[in-house]
């Protein structure tokens, strides 16, 4: 499976989730209740994706999963790259080892997996449709 991507992504790998989040998966799920159910938060069976409009709100994202644990970047080889989380903005860069860009460069997916059926919010789907 893949997520859709939208103008700032935010993406945490489900594993990485069940490893550090206080509560694990299922408190994940019960603290982002509303955001999914408002369509902003989706997920596939190995990526969450959040998003974002803009910086500050990617920068209070990142500092809210920063304060329950998760690392931020780590270096390798002398370049510094995402480590249990990333943003990418619409069509990608700065790609961490862990993640993967479909061919359409519309839709992301966790590497060594096949991207298969996209994941999105019922709001995109509506879009998609008209």
């Amino acid at each position: 499976m893949a997520v859709a991507l939208i103008y700032m992504n935010f993406l945490v790998p489900i594993q990485t989730i069940r490893d550090k989040y206080p509560g694990g998966w299922e408190q994940c799920l019960k603290d982002h209740e509303k955001e999914i159910k408002r369509g902003r938060v989706w997920f596939d069976e190995y990526l969450l994706h959040d998003g974002a409009m803009g910086p500050i709100d990617i920068d209070w994202l990142i500092s809210s999963w920063e304060k329950r644990g998760f690392q931020i970047s780590k270096e390798v080889d002398g370049k510094t790259l995402w480590a249990d989380m990333c943003c990418i903005e619409y069509l990608g860069h700065l790609m961490p080892e862990w993640l993967e860009l479909a061919d359409d460069g519309c839709t992301a997916y966790m590497a060594g997996t096949e991207p298969g059926e996209t994941v999105r919010p019922g709001w995109m789907k509506k879009m998609i449709q008209k």
